[in-house]
């Protein structure tokens, strides 16, 4: 097994664990970052490879926001959080409609929109959004400050903006989630925190889904280089995901909308002069 191989599973697991989180796009990253940075796996590997890493990065979300999300407590006397088996439900929700599209063309979508020219224009526009809608509710107060205020009916429209993101790549899941929800008036902080929980069931039900269709049948190599990714994702995004919530707090997300832009536009640039 060559060391290089596994230094490069540990660069795609940084790549993931910063991208993941931050709502620029994971996989316009690890289209581009694989131009220059190729794992030696078959075709089949990588492209399961590619999702099961996100593994790690739930784990980060479970372990940062467990008092949140993990409904019994154990104390003298264990107490059941009716309230977060509540959010548990609203996630969950949120989930039917990306769960439905994905569960059923999962394979026909990755063969029409997975390139790096749809990407491209999905970062783009939904760069265009971010500053548009930002700049909208600059000087509106958002109407739900807090989870316990999203409703049902919030947590399927958030999912509806979920569902575009599992059709196009490129959109980014946590940037899709994050603008529907500003759109409806969810406050910046509450919006990250949503996406943060709704990303369990979807990236664990789609990292399931890929390894159910790879198979179990790893070689010794392929074994280290995923759990190597998964491990440096998991890593980064117990940095990346604090980072964010702190940056939120003070600042807009405006300057990842720029920074989409410009990522789309150089990705069509790199690509139409290969071509």
């Amino acid at each position: 097994m060559s060391i290089i191989e596994i230094l490069k599973a540990v660069l795609f697991g940084i790549v993931e664990g910063v991208t993941e989180w931050l709502p620029i796009s994971s996989t316009g990253h690890m289209i581009l970052l694989n131009e220059f940075v190729t794992l030696d796996v078959t075709p089949e590997f990588w492209e399961m490879f590619l999702v099961v890493i996100q593994f790690g990065a739930i784990l980060a979300v479970v372990i940062l926001f467990w008092n949140k999300i993990f409904p019994f407590q154990f104390r003298r006397k264990p107490v059941v959080r009716k309230d977060i088996f509540t959010l548990w439900f609203k996630i969950l929700a949120a989930c039917i409609p990306a769960a439905v599209i994905g569960l059923a063309f999962d394979d026909v979508l990755d063969a029409l929109f997975y390139n790096p020219w749809c990407v491209a224009v999905a970062l783009i526009v939904f760069g265009i959004a971010f500053i548009v809608i930002e700049n909208r509710n600059k000087n509106v107060s958002p109407k739900i400050t807090e989870l316990k205020d999203i409703t049902y009916q919030t947590a399927l429209m958030i999912g509806v903006f979920q569902l575009i993101a599992a059709v196009f790549p490129g959109t980014s899941r946590s940037g899709a989630t994050i603008v529907g929800a500003l759109m409806i008036g969810v406050s910046r902080t509450v919006a990250a925190e949503f996406t943060f929980f709704l990303a369990i069931p979807v990236m664990l039900g789609a990292s399931l889904l890929k390894i159910v269709k790879f198979g179990f049948a790893f070689t010794g190599t392929e074994a280290v280089i995923l759990l190597t990714g998964m491990a440096s994702a998991f890593i980064v995004s117990l940095l990346v995901i604090r980072f964010l919530m702190g940056y939120i707090r003070k600042h807009d997300f405006k300057v990842f909308g720029w920074y989409r832009i410009v990522l789309g536009a150089l990705v069509l640039l790199y690509f139409a002069l290969a071509s």
